[in-house]
């Protein structure tokens, strides 16, 4: 049995869903897209090749057999996107929380049963259906549970709009011990660089004190600035719109030393060096064209 346990974003990894491209079905038409970034792709004729997809991933897979982390995969279900498993589950402490996702991705976590039943029944918990959310807008941080969210009036216009009220709400009765702060995030269903998809489009912490920040990413200054000073801006790698749009903020952390990076992130991968990070650089720049990246092709399950 898998004994969850997940406090924070960088602790040591031990255990980890990552997600498959193989089978990813085809090019999508303009109006199944779920994001302006795929869209664009899919209008300009660039939208990445499964092969392409499956050896950036597997380059993934060889960074955590590096690190001796046991890692699942899903099972490959035809003509079915598979690679962010982050938007299908999440763990808090030691609860794994089922998201509730746009509903054509339901199968996406029947395919993660097997691992599902390595883990007690009552660690499973299920929101009701007024609840949306996904892993990428919820990041447990020690005593906090940072979320992303949108409660404008016309959230629903918005298929950018993924983490609602509703699941603030939900979050903060099921960890009643942890403070949960929650960040109003902007949408745009059709521009890119004006959209955070999830939380961590525009915010990441690394280590044990650093994060990665894009303030326009955020709709309340005022909610941008608490970060920036919860963490110190001495600590805080501020990246651009157009980083943002790279998706900079996405890296994925194996331990609060060790950050998994897209090899194309010079200046990030730069600084995370210079302040005694090991950063291990792949090729991810393929996946990133469907506005997700590193940390939203994983679901951690264990970490120390």
């Amino acid at each position: 049995m898998l004994k969850l346990n997940v406090q924070d974003e960088t602790s040591r990894l031990r255990s980890v869903v990552l997600g498959t491209a193989k089978s990813c079905g085809p090019i999508p038409k303009p109006e199944e897209a779920y994001d302006p970034k795929s869209l664009e792709h899919i209008r300009a004729g660039t939208y990445p090749k499964e092969e392409d997809m499956v050896r950036e991933m597997d380059g993934f897979a060889e960074v955590f057999a590096k690190y001796d982390v046991q890692v699942f995969r899903p099972r490959v279900l035809k003509d079915c996107n598979q690679i962010f498993t982050r938007d299908i589950a999440f763990v808090i402490d030691n609860k794994l929380v089922k998201a509730n996702i746009l509903p054509d991705r339901e199968k996406e976590f029947q395919a993660i049963k097997y691992v599902l039943n390595k883990i007690d029944e009552d660690q499973i918990i299920y929101p009701p259906n007024e609840v949306h959310i996904e892993g990428g807008d919820v990041m447990p941080w020690g005593d906090y549970i940072f979320m992303g969210t949108y409660t404008g009036e016309d959230y629903a216009d918005y298929i950018t709009a993924r983490t609602n009220k509703e699941a603030v709400e939900f979050i903060a009765q099921q960890f009643p011990n942890k403070k949960v702060m929650a960040f109003e995030l902007r949408k745009s269903n059709t521009n890119a660089k004006e959209n955070a998809l999830h939380l961590d489009c525009c915010f990441q912490p690394v280590g044990t004190n650093k994060a990665i920040l894009h303030k326009n990413g955020f709709l309340r200054e005022e909610e941008y600035q608490w970060l920036l000073d919860f963490f110190g801006s001495d600590n805080v790698f501020e990246i651009t719109k157009e980083e943002m749009y790279n998706m900079m903020s996405n890296v994925f952390s194996i331990s609060s030393s060790i950050v998994v990076s897209e090899r194309n992130f010079t200046r990030l991968n730069n600084w995370l060096r210079e302040h005694g990070f090991t950063v291990e650089e792949i090729a991810y720049s393929e996946i990133a064209k469907q506005e997700g990246l590193l940390r939203c092709s994983t679901l951690p399950l264990v970490r120390d």
